[in-house]
């Protein structure tokens, strides 16, 4: 089974106008509330690859009612902890120029609503994974997700945190089953710029070396690389006008998960990844299983190392 951790869900209230005029009445064209959250955006892709997951987190309020309805809808298994304050409402006002966002804080969780998180995670079994992202609510710590590592391999499961910097560094010891940085933050762990492909494997292959089990590397335009111990590979991107680069990335990496978690094969990963994040790019909101489907057979695969 695969396991997503929200901490710090949201609605994403999506607001189409012709133009943003600060200080006036603003007309709204279109508008759409999702769920939001990087681990609920695995679930759903999840769902859309036809893979059952558990999504776990904390939701409250009318808000909270409202995402786990929908996912609900979306035959997701929701298991959240129910905390007291409303979860927060993300605000994204987009015009025909540009997109500006307010996002909320998000509510206090108490103790004994992190307790019992983990006390969903002494369920756990060998084999299962679990995928942890996203913002923390104002009162946890920096450290929560890195903290659940320990309650996660005592039941022999992998993890995967998607996350960069430091926080992506001090995780490879634990030996997580992807890491998926693009180009430029890659770039930004070494305190270096590439000047080619052969650089940025070489530095994929250094956190390889400090304890990841596979590396994935978007590069935008130019496709993604997966590098193993043994070998890297490049895989293109399909044709197609970039719509949403919103829960692109969580689209690639739920992708990789769910097709790694069914074959342990990390190239038939690979391709469904990248068919699942082009799929969103190409999307309005996330990729659906009919998109996905249309841009597999176009997904091209090289070993280039």
């Amino acid at each position: 089974m695969i396991y997503t951790i929200t901490a710090n869900p949201s609605i994403d209230y999506v607001i189409q106008l012709e133009k943003l005029n600060t200080g006036n009445v603003n007309r709204v064209q279109s508008d759409v509330k999702l769920p939001g959250g990087k681990g609920i955006n695995v679930s759903r892709i999840l769902a859309e690859l036809a893979l059952p997951s558990v999504a776990l987190g904390f939701v409250g309020g009318f808000t909270g009612q409202f995402i786990q309805s929908k996912l609900n809808n979306a035959s997701i298994d929701c298991r959240f902890t129910e905390v007291e304050e409303d979860t927060r409402i993300n605000v994204k006002l987009k015009d025909n120029a540009e997109e500006t966002e307010i996002n909320g804080q998000g509510p206090h969780i108490s103790a004994e609503a992190v307790a019992n998180l983990k006390q969903q995670l002494a369920k756990l079994e060998a084999g299962d994974i679990v995928f942890m992202s996203g913002s923390l609510p104002p009162n946890l710590p920096a450290s929560f997700y890195k903290d659940l590592i320990p309650l996660i391999q005592a039941h022999n499961a992998e993890f995967v945190i998607d996350t960069t910097g430091q926080a992506l560094l001090d995780t490879l010891a634990e030996k997580p089953l992807v890491i998926k940085p693009n180009h430029h933050e890659l770039a930004e762990l070494f305190d270096t710029h590439f000047a080619n492909q052969s650089e940025i494997i070489a530095a994929g292959r250094k956190l390889l070396d400090q304890g990841a089990q596979h590396v994935l590397v978007s590069m935008a335009g130019d496709g993604a690389l997966l590098i193993t111990p043994d070998h890297a590979y490049l895989g293109g991107t399909p044709k197609g006008t970039v719509i949403n680069s919103v829960g692109a990335g969580d689209s690639m990496i739920a992708g990789f998960v769910g097709t790694f978690a069914q074959h342990h094969d990390a190239l038939a990963a690979f391709k469904t990844s990248l068919a699942c994040g082009s799929a969103t790019a190409f999307s309005e909101d996330l990729a659906t299983s009919a998109k996905i489907n249309e841009l597999l057979p176009q997904i091209e695969i090289t070993q280039v190392d």
